[in-house]
């Protein structure tokens, strides 16, 4: 039988809503992603054949311009907790927030199953779970590259180890009743700084398995070229940290533990010590010190209130911040917050790490107030200081071509990065009809010869974390802080008498975001007129229903004040019955 992909229409793009129903006389495995398709962040998706679930990843997104006020937002697993008894395995590719972030959020719900990963991701995870008291204890099983699981009676795993800007990301391959799908995470190829890629022997090998599906990362894939060498990187780095007279402040992800390890070394040949800011940078590097992945002298890394024990040229802090985030360390050292470093002129900033999408202009004004306070600032866009670790497009295309795999789903960014894998995939050889462009939510159904996506949906909209609160926070929340955020809020206070129904004072007017009230008395001198005129049409014979004039109130002076200042704020009316 010729391999398929069912559709609506034959259409020249690649469209996330072509769908079809599915054969039921066939057996079909079925692959339903909760996260990850449409943003940067919340990977989740799960595979169920039968009774049998495996779920790769269980990450979170930090919040967007759209859902102020929110800490993390988290996927939806409605659709899973009913059916939790199925569940085989977690698997984790790596360390990074945006695999692990949700676990202590969710586990507990799905019955806390096995998580799969390895060593260093299982001890990050558990040292994060330690922070949620009320979470599972968890169980975790730490895996090695090219080690094999059989979960269930239908599941096979073989881990694959990959190369990103953690130590010990890994792929996997799920050998299923109707072939092998193949999921490699996060992953970039690796260049020494001279010559071929490493490790393309492996994934030859893994194509010669045989790939049904093949779920490629695409954050990178619209992306020209190959993966910058992290030797390049490394060289680089040296050369800044040699022409630097003062103190050198390097901002990074606490994650970029391969990069972080390179730094310490470099300090170490040039005898600077490291001072290490932030929490999370501070975790990461004693867990991977404790398991072996970082090897630093004795006195390498010194306390923060030894800062001042030493000459300038002879530090090097590594600190959490590069996003512009208002609470991490480097945005705490530019404000003057930091307990024990501020910014000094001369000092050399060096960015080693790429922008977010989203986060450009916090990023920008952190460069300005550096700069301004006469410090060196570098970053990657001027010099090769820092490797992604995601494949760009010609890597992505040389990988396809290698695994020959038959069907290819993009995964991991937004819409046009998919859209964008889709084409490196097809120029890998990978038939146009057999690019599958998924939304979350969205259930695909698969045979050996076919990829369906099928008319049927789950919940997949966003599970807000808020606080200790999860969930509770939805979207009519988000749209009441976006309207106090934009437009601010009136509180408009009537008290009246609760047999005759007349007002008993002037009535009171709070805005907040809106007018500045001392500047603006004829406007709330109409405000008040307005809200007499509304109590005084109600006929006197006819008892007053509160909440009926709350809602007169909040439509009708919502309106009028739209008329007098073409903005609409929130409207909070009291009533007060006396």
């Amino acid at each position: 039988m010729t391999s398929k992909i069912k559709r609506e229409s034959d259409r020249e793009d690649y469209s996330p809503r072509s769908k079809a129903e599915s054969k039921d006389k066939e057996d079909i495995l079925r692959i339903v992603p909760l996260g990850g398709l449409e943003e940067v962040g919340r990977n989740m998706a799960y595979i169920e054949y039968k009774d049998e679930i495996v779920i790769i990843d269980m990450g979170l997104q930090f919040p967007e311009e759209e859902t102020p006020g929110i800490d993390y937002i988290i996927p939806n697993i409605s659709s899973l907790e009913h059916k939790k008894q199925n569940i085989r395995a977690v698997i984790i590719t790596h360390g990074h927030y945006d695999h692990i972030g949700a676990i202590p959020y969710l586990i507990g719900k799905l019955g806390n199953p096995t998580i799969y990963t390895a060593k260093l991701t299982k001890a990050i995870i558990e040292k994060r779970q330690e922070e949620f008291v009320n979470a599972p204890k968890l169980n975790v099983v730490s895996v090695q590259n090219h080690q094999t699981a059989k979960v269930g009676e239908y599941f096979d795993l073989e881990f694959i180890g990959v190369e990103h800007t953690i130590p010990d990301a890994c792929g996997v391959i799920l050998k299923t009743p109707v072939g092998n799908i193949v999921h490699f995470g996060d992953f970039r190829v690796d260049y020494p700084e001279v010559g071929d890629a490493n490790g393309l022997d492996e994934i030859k090998r893994i194509g010669n398995m045989g790939v049904h599906t093949f779920m490629c990362d695409s954050t990178n894939a619209e992306e020209p070229g190959k993966t910058l060498s992290e030797r390049i990187v490394e060289k680089n780095l040296e050369m800044l940290f040699k022409g630097a007279e003062g103190r050198i402040i390097l901002t990074t992800f606490s994650s970029m533990l391969t990069r972080i390890a390179e730094i310490i070394r470099i300090s170490e040949k040039l005898g600077r010590k490291v001072i290490l800011n932030g929490r999370s940078m501070k975790d990461n590097v004693q867990i991977s010190e404790t398991l072996g992945y970082f090897k630093v002298k004795k006195g390498t890394i010194i306390p923060m209130e030894e800062i001042h024990k030493h000459k300038d040229d002879k530090i090097m802090i590594i600190t959490t911040g590069a996003q512009g985030e208002s609470g991490a360390g480097l945005m705490r050292i530019v404000s003057g917050e930091h307990k024990h470093i501020r910014v000094k002129a001369g000092d050399t900033i060096i960015f080693s790490s790429s922008v977010i999408p989203g986060n450009e202009r916090s990023v920008q004004t952190l460069k300005d107030n550096l700069t301004r306070q006469n410090a060196i600032v570098h970053q990657s866009t001027i010099i090769d200081i820092h490797a992604s670790g995601h494949a760009p497009a010609g890597d992505l295309t040389m990988v396809t071509e290698l695994l020959k795999p038959k069907f290819f789903m993009p995964i991991h960014g937004y819409y046009y990065m998919r859209a964008a894998n889709g084409k490196n995939a097809v120029e890998g050889g990978v038939d146009k009809e057999n690019v599958v462009l998924m939304d979350n939510g969205q259930v695909a159904e698969l045979t050996k010869d076919s990829f369906v996506i099928t008319n049927e949906e789950v919940p997949a909209h966003y599970i807000m974390v808020d606080g200790l609160g999860v969930g509770d926070v939805g979207e009519i929340v988000l749209r009441d802080r976006k309207v106090l955020a934009q437009e601010g809020m009136v509180v408009v206070i009537a008290t009246i008498d609760r047999k005759t129904g007349r007002i008993l004072k002037n009535p009171d007017i709070i805005s907040r975001g809106f007018i500045y009230l001392k500047d603006n008395q004829q406007i709330l001198d109409e405000i008040r007129n307005k809200i007499r005129h509304i109590i005084n049409r109600i006929p006197k014979d006819q008892a007053i229903d509160p909440d009926y004039l709350k809602t007169l109130f909040r439509d009708q002076i919502g309106q009028f004040i739209y008329s007098k200042k073409n903005r609409r704020p929130m409207i909070l009316p009291v009533v007060i019955e006396i």
